[in-house]
Protein backbone atom coordinates (compact mmCIF):
# COMPACT_ATOMS: atom_id res chain seq x y z
CA UNK A 1 0.00 0.00 0.00
CA UNK A 2 1.12 3.47 -0.91
CA UNK A 3 1.38 6.38 1.65
CA UNK A 4 -0.81 9.21 0.43
CA UNK A 5 -1.43 11.61 3.69
CA UNK A 6 0.11 11.90 6.93
CA UNK A 7 -1.58 14.29 9.62
CA UNK A 8 1.49 15.81 11.28
CA UNK A 9 2.74 18.04 13.70
CA UNK A 10 5.73 20.17 13.35
CA UNK A 11 6.57 20.43 16.70
CA UNK A 12 6.08 16.69 17.63
CA UNK A 13 9.01 14.51 17.81
CA UNK A 14 7.29 11.23 16.99
CA UNK A 15 5.94 12.98 13.85
CA UNK A 16 9.36 14.59 13.03
CA UNK A 17 10.93 10.48 13.01
CA UNK A 18 8.54 9.65 10.20
CA UNK A 19 9.01 12.84 8.01
CA UNK A 20 12.55 12.45 8.67
CA UNK A 21 12.92 8.58 7.24
CA UNK A 22 10.46 9.94 4.77
CA UNK A 23 13.36 12.33 3.63
CA UNK A 24 15.69 9.79 3.36
CA UNK A 25 13.71 7.58 1.20
CA UNK A 26 12.57 9.99 -0.97
CA UNK A 27 8.48 9.97 0.31
CA UNK A 28 6.75 12.81 -0.68
CA UNK A 29 3.00 12.58 0.60
CA UNK A 30 0.42 15.38 1.47
CA UNK A 31 1.06 16.61 5.25
CA UNK A 32 -2.15 17.60 7.54
CA UNK A 33 -0.98 19.93 10.67
CA UNK A 34 -2.69 19.00 13.41
CA UNK A 35 -2.71 21.08 16.94
CA UNK A 36 -1.10 18.63 19.36
CA UNK A 37 -2.51 21.52 22.00
CA UNK A 38 -6.00 21.68 21.15
CA UNK A 39 -6.88 17.98 22.27
CA UNK A 40 -11.03 18.26 21.79
CA UNK A 41 -10.36 19.27 18.70
CA UNK A 42 -7.63 16.58 17.61
CA UNK A 43 -9.77 13.92 18.81
CA UNK A 44 -12.35 14.84 16.27
CA UNK A 45 -10.10 14.75 13.55
CA UNK A 46 -8.42 11.46 14.14
CA UNK A 47 -10.53 9.65 16.32
CA UNK A 48 -11.91 7.56 13.12
CA UNK A 49 -8.45 7.05 12.21
CA UNK A 50 -6.57 6.33 15.80
CA UNK A 51 -8.45 4.97 18.70
CA UNK A 52 -5.71 7.07 20.69
CA UNK A 53 -6.21 10.32 18.77
CA UNK A 54 -2.56 11.33 18.49
CA UNK A 55 -0.46 12.26 15.78
CA UNK A 56 1.44 10.72 13.52
CA UNK A 57 -1.06 8.82 11.44
CA UNK A 58 -0.24 7.48 8.29
CA UNK A 59 -3.45 7.64 5.49
CA UNK A 60 -2.89 4.86 2.82
CA UNK A 61 -4.36 4.74 -0.98
CA UNK A 62 -6.93 2.24 -0.19
CA UNK A 63 -8.08 4.51 2.87
CA UNK A 64 -7.21 2.58 5.80
CA UNK A 65 -4.42 4.44 8.73
CA UNK A 66 -1.77 3.39 10.65
CA UNK A 67 -0.92 5.23 14.31
CA UNK A 68 2.34 5.01 16.44
CA UNK A 69 5.59 6.59 15.24
CA UNK A 70 7.80 3.70 15.43
CA UNK A 71 4.95 1.27 14.13
CA UNK A 72 5.50 3.59 10.81
CA UNK A 73 9.08 3.27 10.83
CA UNK A 74 8.87 -0.25 10.94
CA UNK A 75 6.55 -0.21 7.92
CA UNK A 76 8.50 2.22 5.90
CA UNK A 77 11.84 0.74 6.40
CA UNK A 78 10.73 -2.91 5.45
CA UNK A 79 13.18 -3.90 2.20
CA UNK A 80 15.40 -0.84 2.76
CA UNK A 81 18.85 0.10 4.26
CA UNK A 82 17.29 1.60 7.54
CA UNK A 83 16.56 -1.90 8.69
CA UNK A 84 18.12 -4.88 8.89
CA UNK A 85 17.51 -8.38 7.35
CA UNK A 86 18.82 -10.37 9.92
CA UNK A 87 16.40 -10.90 13.01
CA UNK A 88 18.48 -11.17 15.55
CA UNK A 89 19.36 -7.12 14.39
CA UNK A 90 15.91 -6.92 13.62
CA UNK A 91 15.05 -7.57 17.44
CA UNK A 92 17.54 -5.42 18.81
CA UNK A 93 16.10 -2.42 16.51
CA UNK A 94 12.79 -2.99 17.94
CA UNK A 95 14.83 -3.05 21.57
CA UNK A 96 15.86 0.29 21.38
CA UNK A 97 12.56 1.49 20.16
CA UNK A 98 10.44 -0.18 22.91
CA UNK A 99 13.78 1.94 24.70
CA UNK A 100 12.48 5.16 23.17
CA UNK A 101 8.88 4.83 23.93
CA UNK A 102 9.45 3.71 27.62
CA UNK A 103 12.69 5.20 28.55
CA UNK A 104 13.51 8.46 27.01
CA UNK A 105 10.06 9.70 25.04
CA UNK A 106 8.15 9.43 28.08
CA UNK A 107 10.67 11.60 30.54
CA UNK A 108 12.85 14.32 28.10
CA UNK A 109 9.57 14.76 25.34
CA UNK A 110 7.04 15.32 28.46
CA UNK A 111 9.24 18.08 30.24
CA UNK A 112 9.56 19.38 26.50
CA UNK A 113 5.81 19.58 26.02
CA UNK A 114 5.62 21.21 30.04
CA UNK A 115 7.82 23.96 29.31
CA UNK A 116 7.49 25.06 25.51
CA UNK A 117 3.94 24.20 24.79
CA UNK A 118 1.92 23.76 28.07
CA UNK A 119 4.49 26.78 29.44
CA UNK A 120 3.94 25.53 32.94
CA UNK A 121 5.16 27.04 36.09
CA UNK A 122 6.00 26.28 39.80
CA UNK A 123 3.11 23.79 40.17
CA UNK A 124 5.65 21.32 37.83
CA UNK A 125 8.64 21.52 39.98
CA UNK A 126 8.32 18.30 41.26
CA UNK A 127 6.97 16.56 38.23
CA UNK A 128 9.54 18.48 36.16
CA UNK A 129 12.16 17.34 38.65
CA UNK A 130 11.16 13.57 38.61
CA UNK A 131 11.08 13.69 34.58
CA UNK A 132 14.70 14.89 34.35
CA UNK A 133 16.40 12.60 36.97
CA UNK A 134 14.80 9.14 34.57
CA UNK A 135 15.63 11.07 31.41
CA UNK A 136 19.25 11.46 32.83
CA UNK A 137 19.26 7.67 33.55
CA UNK A 138 17.91 7.08 29.97
CA UNK A 139 20.83 9.44 29.04
CA UNK A 140 23.36 7.62 30.23
CA UNK A 141 22.31 4.45 29.37
CA UNK A 142 22.45 5.96 25.34
CA UNK A 143 25.72 7.81 26.43
CA UNK A 144 27.35 3.61 27.86
CA UNK A 145 26.02 2.02 25.01
CA UNK A 146 27.44 4.81 21.76
CA UNK A 147 30.96 5.10 23.74
CA UNK A 148 32.51 2.93 21.34
CA UNK A 149 29.87 2.94 18.57
CA UNK A 150 29.08 4.83 15.47
CA UNK A 151 25.40 3.94 15.63
CA UNK A 152 22.66 1.79 18.10
CA UNK A 153 22.73 -1.44 16.13
CA UNK A 154 25.39 -3.44 14.41
CA UNK A 155 27.08 0.09 13.94
CA UNK A 156 25.21 1.14 10.89
CA UNK A 157 22.63 3.88 10.57
CA UNK A 158 18.63 2.17 11.45
CA UNK A 159 15.57 3.29 12.65
CA UNK A 160 16.90 2.67 15.37
CA UNK A 161 18.68 5.58 15.45
CA UNK A 162 16.03 7.88 13.78
CA UNK A 163 13.50 6.60 16.81
CA UNK A 164 15.83 7.74 19.16
CA UNK A 165 17.40 10.59 17.57
CA UNK A 166 14.05 12.80 17.01
CA UNK A 167 13.56 13.52 20.88
CA UNK A 168 17.00 13.13 22.01
CA UNK A 169 18.93 16.18 20.10
CA UNK A 170 15.71 19.02 21.70
CA UNK A 171 16.51 17.73 24.90
CA UNK A 172 17.62 21.05 26.19
CA UNK A 173 14.63 22.33 25.23
CA UNK A 174 12.92 20.39 27.72
CA UNK A 175 15.53 21.73 30.22
CA UNK A 176 17.43 18.14 30.07
CA UNK A 177 21.22 19.16 28.85
CA UNK A 178 23.42 16.86 26.56
CA UNK A 179 26.74 18.52 28.16
CA UNK A 180 27.63 15.35 30.33
CA UNK A 181 26.93 13.37 27.26
CA UNK A 182 29.74 13.66 24.60
CA UNK A 183 28.99 10.07 22.95
CA UNK A 184 25.72 11.14 22.53
CA UNK A 185 26.64 14.47 20.93
CA UNK A 186 28.87 12.69 18.33
CA UNK A 187 26.14 10.50 17.57
CA UNK A 188 23.46 13.19 16.87
CA UNK A 189 26.16 14.98 14.88
CA UNK A 190 26.75 11.57 12.45
CA UNK A 191 23.08 11.55 12.25
CA UNK A 192 22.93 15.02 11.23
CA UNK A 193 25.09 13.84 8.28
CA UNK A 194 22.95 11.24 6.86
CA UNK A 195 21.97 11.78 2.88
CA UNK A 196 18.60 13.13 2.94
CA UNK A 197 18.61 14.00 6.49
CA UNK A 198 16.01 17.73 7.22
CA UNK A 199 16.05 19.07 10.71
CA UNK A 200 12.63 19.45 12.41
CA UNK A 201 11.77 22.43 11.77
CA UNK A 202 12.60 23.21 8.16
CA UNK A 203 13.19 27.07 7.32
CA UNK A 204 10.87 28.44 5.28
Amino acid sequence: MKPVRMYDSVISGNCYKVRLLMSHLGISIEKVEVSVAAREKRRELLGKMNPAAKVPVLEFDDESFMAESNAILWYLAQNTIYLFDDPFHQARVLGWMFFEQNNLEANIATARWWLTVKHVGDEYKDHLALRYEEGHQALTTLEGHLAEREFLVANRYSIADISLYAYTHVAPEGGCSLAEYPAVRSWIKRVQQQPGHVPMIEEA
